[in-house]
C-alpha cells in the first residue's frame, strides 16, 4: 500500500487555511491509529460478502463508505422491497429441484430463498417449508 496519504480523510491547514492531504512525515500517532482500526474494520467487512457486493465497494477506501454503499444497496426503497418480495414469493410457491441438481444443491437454494424472504419479513412456517 502506498502511505503517500491515508485513505482516511487525514488533512491539514495549509499556510493559506485550505485543508490538504497531510504526508506520511506529518502523520501522527492518532492518524496511524484511526488507519489501522479503518484497515481492521474494512477486511472484516470485505471478508463477509459475496462476488456482487464486493464489486460494488471495491473503490471504496473507507468503512463509512463501504457500510454506507451496502446499506443503499440492500436498503432500498419500500417499492423495491415489496416488488422485490413478490418476486421472491413467486419462487418460493413455484420452487421445483432443477434437472442434475443434487438435493444438497436443492436445499442450499431454498434455505437462501426463505432466508431471503425472512429478511424481507414475510415468515414461512416450518410446515409450510416441509410442503
Amino acid at each position: 500500500m502506498n502511505f503517500g496519504t491515508l485513505p482516511l480523510a487525514t488533512t491539514k491547514k495549509n499556510a493559506e487555511g485550505v485543508d490538504v492531504p497531510k504526508t506520511r512525515a506529518n502523520y501522527t500517532a492518532e492518524d496511524l491509529k484511526k488507519w489501522k482500526k479503518n484497515t481492521k474494520a474494512k477486511k472484516w467487512l470485505v471478508c463477509g460478502l459475496g462476488p456482487d457486493e464486493y464489486n460494488r465497494i471495491q473503490s471504496c477506501t473507507t468503512t463509512k463508505e463501504i457500510w454506507d454503499t451496502l446499506q443503499v444497496a440492500h436498503k432500498g426503497t419500500p417499492q423495491a422491497k415489496r416488488s422485490r418480495g413478490t418476486l421472491l414469493y413467486s419462487q418460493y410457491e413455484n420452487f421445483t429441484m432443477k434437472e442434475r441438481e443434487i438435493i444438497q444443491e436443492m436445499y442450499t437454494r431454498f434455505t437462501t430463498l426463505t432466508n431471503e424472504l425472512k429478511s424481507l419479513g414475510k415468515i414461512i412456517l416450518e410446515e409450510d417449508k416441509v410442503e
